[in-house]
């Protein structure tokens, strides 16, 4: 048996006890050109690099180093298709596991204020659990229960890097309310002790939502955390809230977690904004490829077209701009630098994986086991050799195209057959 009938063969074998309906959605969502999860696990192609790319990846956060990757390649080349499948494979590691679509109207990357809330709105831990604050009360009782913590408050276990708002959410999130008397509790100095109301206002907070400051200090005063009113609960700054994702990948390890994957998509978005906006995600991105100090347990993979490095080689890194109000009699051309510095020589040494286009042979490939899942799927026997010709000729007379629009081609070829074969 050769190796081509050895791969479809693992591959009936893969797709066994399938449901129907999951076949037919992975056939339906190729040929709307998208991609479903089941689909992704079962055509991609490159996985051995992506396997490699990753475990090497992970390898580093064990040795408490930083890691990072970004992912890069043409529109419709399978950029979200391998994001998808890294989302796959992190979460099979044991990784907490995010994954967002940057946009520069609602998820502007130079805003991290509102990343943060996305990462956090699309988190999937490896268990299936999909809420934080349950998972964070469990650990944290967890470690104060040891013997060797007894004495210890649980602030010792939050890392001190997170911003003071943040670690006083945890903080009282792992708290238990106040006992009060119930004869007491309407006497008016407790008019802010509302116990069934202060779960919902951490959770909220800790999501990155705007809550009333009222109301987070009666959480804090009522749950007891002595620290609060140390620092500032102000939280503003998108390079608070990049610590403090940092800080949340350092928390998961600590709980017994790898760490964090944060899958950004749609990178090349943060070069569609204007140049403040560039010159901030540029800060951020170069916290995340060169950091001063390696962050545990933090997983940052990036997908960009080829276009947002080329910008970068290109932007104008001397530009100065004129600062607001007038100027000073003694500094009259006191012009203020649009960016911290040159990215492009700064970035020589980031991890890019650059995707290339699928060999003859991966298609051929690639086209076996599509036969077999359309044939799965629909419940008929695609013809052999003289299928695979035509498909082999269609991708030949269409090599330009995107890799999904290929996918399309074939999956609407196979249609066709299809209504030609006996019933």
């Amino acid at each position: 048996m050769d190796e081509k009938a050895l791969d479809e063969k693992a591959f009936n074998a893969q797709i066994n006890g399938t449901k129907n309906f999951h076949l037919r959605r992975a056939v339906e969502r190729l040929r709307e050109g998208l991609f479903d999860p089941l689909g992704v696990q079962w055509l991609t192609s490159g996985e051995e690099k992506l396997n490699q790319l990753f475990d090497r990846g992970a390898a580093a956060l064990d040795r408490g180093t930083s890691y990072h990757l970004c992912v890069c390649g043409a529109y419709g080349q399978g950029k979200s298709h391998s994001l998808t499948y890294l989302k796959q494979r992190a979460l099979e590691n044991n990784f907490v596991v995010s994954y967002i679509n940057l946009d520069p109207r609602q998820i502007p990357f130079h805003d991290f204020k509102e990343v943060y809330r996305a990462l956090m709105g699309a988190m999937v831990f490896p268990n299936g659990e999909t809420s934080l604050a349950t998972l964070w009360k469990a650990s944290a009782n967890q470690w104060l229960a040891r013997p060797e913590n007894r004495n210890k408050s649980i602030s010792e276990f939050i890392p001190g890097d997170m911003p003071h708002r943040f670690r006083a959410i945890l903080a009282a999130m792992a708290h238990k309310n106040m006992e009060i008397p119930a004869g007491k509790q309407k006497l008016k100095k407790h008019a802010r002790f509302q116990p069934r109301s202060f779960s919902w206002t951490l959770k909220n907070a800790l999501m990155g939502r705007e809550i009333p400051a009222h109301k987070l200090n009666a959480a804090f005063h009522y749950r007891e955390v002595p620290f609060y009113k140390d620092s500032s609960l102000v939280c503003r700054e998108s390079r608070e809230y990049l610590a403090m994702v940092k800080g949340l990948a350092q928390l998961f390890k600590e709980m017994g977690y790898k760490g964090w994957v944060l899958l950004f998509d749609e990178g090349e978005s943060i070069g569609q904004t204007r140049i403040t906006s560039r010159s901030k995600s540029y800060d951020l991105l170069h916290e995340i490829f060169c950091p001063e100090k390696p962050a545990q347990g933090f997983y940052p993979v990036f997908a960009f077209t080829h276009d947002f490095f080329t910008l970068v080689e290109t932007e104008p890194w001397d530009r100065t701009r004129r600062p607001g109000g007038p100027r000073k009699a003694d500094h009259p051309t006191d012009d203020i630098p649009c960016f911290a510095r040159n990215y492009h020589k700064a970035w020589k040494d980031i991890n890019i994986h650059s995707l290339q286009d699928l060999s003859s042979g991966e298609w051929e490939t690639l086209t076996g086991k599509l036969k077999i899942l359309h044939g799965r799927a629909y419940g008929w026997a695609p013809g052999t050799a003289e299928l695979t010709r035509k498909m082999m000729q269609a991708l030949s007379q269409n090599k330009g195209a995107e890799s999904r629009m290929k996918l399309r081609l074939l999956v609407n070829l196979l249609d066709l057959e299809q209504q030609k074969a006996p019933c």
